[in-house]
């Protein structure tokens, strides 16, 4: 299971291990259960911290980590490889008594909550978003005894899948009910477990001193804006939903300069890493509602809070365009899906459409052409849009079907889940269903800026930001960045400089400006 290189890496990683712990494990004679119990004997000869027991278990294969002696709070229903091995790993290490680098307080947060929390998460081994969840999850579970999660492949207990009725991952239930779909932060579980805790953090954020520079997101743009105004040695906030904003649910990237290839999550760890080095107020798990103008620059955040600036930069990203059709809202996580990569899985042997022929709609199709029974693509157009070199690819493959000037007008559910679509020939104007199990939107991005519409800033009708050449927009002291302006290219590094040159715009903008005079007491 485990390779010559992997076994080093993780022979350096539980050197960490400070007290005995415990790998119960729930096999069969199955070939995942072969693999698994193959897996738990190489790993508990890696470390001589690390026992290994047979146990019986509900889900077979499993297996639970705990402290030696200790009854397992964290399991893997499934084989823990692809991108949850790191979640293996840190549950290794958390069990053996390696402290988390979370912030404390939260970690506080968690060992006071009340009450009893059994968690579990259906995800699928190459859902990228599924890993922060799954970890956030094993760590609530390791500091209090009165939580318990397991993560459970969706792709290996189909049964479960289908009679739940799960469709799109990472799905969190919480004591057997609903709790949640979609990446999940560490912050925003426990918040929203505690039930006080937004109204003890909008308080917080109220008594927070005006900054010189806040920027609002925290994507590849909002990470530079952030630093480059830090090294300027001026008071910098930064407020996100979550940090890294789409690039957290891009795969590979193979177009960042310098880097042959990454992933999304893993560029997003080094933004997030480098920003901590500067002396920056990250502010994460808010939305922004509002944006005035007076003496300072104000944003309202949906929690109720509001935070002051002298000057700030907007740079909220985009998010997964819509088909804005009926059944597309009701069926959402139900068979209508945004990431192949994530949900495909889940779809296995079954007959899927992708909608949008760009290169993001073929790419989707070729992934999922190896997973499920077969994939129909509808493209709006006379003409697919993707590279030439994936339109071949697609072609070749027998189970691809590309339909053209297709319009899709309605997604077509009984109630509980999808069963097809319906599209109209934009040459006919006949209509025609498709029938399928899942339906994946890739047509595009839309950039944030609804909460802006009365702000008085300047957007086209497509609802970019306007700005020049420096990033400014129509309002004094506020620019922005990225893929939420009108650039007119979409691109990581694209979007970084960006930032980079409203943060030094935004600089300029307040050496040429006076300060307010409570924000020169106060500084």
């Amino acid at each position: 299971m485990l390779d010559a290189n992997l076994k080093k890496q993780l022979d350096t990683y539980l050197q960490n291990i400070a007290k005995p712990i415990e790998i119960s494990v729930s096999v069969d004679d199955s070939p995942k259960g072969k693999e698994l119990h193959e897996l738990a004997v190489e790993i508990a000869e890696v470390s001589s911290k690390i026992g290994l027991v047979a146990v019986d278990n509900k889900r077979t294969p499993s297996m639970g980590v705990a402290e030696a002696g200790q009854s397992p709070r964290v399991r893997f229903a499934g084989i823990p490889m692809g991108h949850e091995f790191t979640s293996l790993v840190l549950a290794l290490l958390q069990a053996g008594g390696h402290p988390s680098k979370a912030d404390p307080a939260l970690l506080d947060q968690i060992r006071n909550l009340e009450g009893e929390y059994h968690f579990e998460t259906y995800i699928s081994l190459s859902c990228q978003n599924c890993p922060d969840v799954v970890q956030a999850l094993n760590l609530m579970a390791t500091l209090n005894p009165n939580i318990s999660h397991v993560m459970i492949d969706g792709a290996l207990f189909q049964d479960e899948v289908e009679s739940r009725q799960i469709m799109a991952v990472p799905t969190v239930f919480l004591n057997g009910e609903h709790f949640g779909q979609g990446r999940m932060t560490l912050a925003e579980i426990v918040n929203k477990v505690d039930s006080g805790a937004a109204k003890r953090k909008a308080a917080e954020l109220n008594e927070k001193e005006p900054y010189e520079v806040l920027i609002v997101g925290g994507g590849p743009a909002g990470a530079a804006a952030a630093i480059y105004a830090a090294r300027k040695g001026i008071r910098t906030g930064l407020v996100a939903e979550r940090f890294g904003g789409q690039v957290m649910d891009t795969v590979g990237i193979e177009n960042f300069i310098s880097v042959p290839y990454t992933e999304g999550p893993k560029l997003v760890a080094s933004l997030e890493q480098h920003v901590k080095e500067y002396d920056i107020d990250v502010i994460t798990e808010q939305t922004a509602a509002k944006l005035t103008t007076d003496d300072m620059i104000e944003i309202t955040l949906e929690s109720g809070a509001t935070l002051s600036s002298r000057s700030v930069i907007l740079a909220t990203g985009a998010r997964w365009r819509e088909m804005n059709v009926p059944g597309e809202q009701e069926y959402r996580g139900k068979g209508v899906a945004y990431c192949p990569h994530c949900d495909g899985p889940l779809f296995k042997g079954k007959r899927v459409a992708v909608i949008g022929g760009g290169n993001s709609g073929i790419e989707a199709a070729i992934d999922l052409a190896g997973i499920v029974e077969h994939v129909t693509v509808l493209e709006f157009s006379d003409t697919l849009r993707a590279d030439e070199v994936l339109q071949r690819k697609a072609r070749s493959l027998p189970n691809v079907k590309i339909i053209k000037n297709a319009a899709t007008t309605e997604v077509r559910g009984d109630g509980n889940k999808v069963v097809g679509l319906t599209y109209t020939d934009r040459v006919s104007g006949e209509s025609a269903d498709v029938d399928v199990a899942g339906i994946f939107v890739q047509i595009g991005l839309v950039p944030n800026t609804d909460w802006l519409k009365d702000s008085g800033i300047n957007l086209t009708r497509f609802g970019e930001i306007e700005i020049d050449a420096r990033g400014a927009t129509s309002l004094p002291g506020v620019f922005a960045a990225g893929d939420v302006t009108t650039v007119p290219f979409k691109q990581i590094v694209i979007s970084m400089g960006a930032g980079a040159t409203a943060s030094l715009a935004a600089f300029d903008h307040l050496i040429r400006t006076s300060a307010p005079e409570a924000v020169a007491e106060s500084a």
